[in-house]
């Protein structure tokens, strides 16, 4: 059925399949908090400027 050199060649792609899965789930759910955490930052920022605007006049 299987020669040992294709059971480790199966074994290794289904290591690298597994691992390339993983990764891209991390990576779909790492991307939108960074975008996310990003927004939240630049609209802080926006909102003190405009109180820091207010405050001078």
């Amino acid at each position: 059925m299987f020669e040992f050199d294709q059971y480790l060649g199966f074994l290794a792609f289904l290591t690298i399949l597994t691992i390339g899965f993983w990764l891209m789930i991390f990576l779909i759910s790492f991307i939108p908090y960074w975008i996310g955490g990003a927004l939240y930052e630049n609209w802080k920022l926006k909102r003190e400027a405009k109180k820091a605007e207010k405050e001078a006049n």
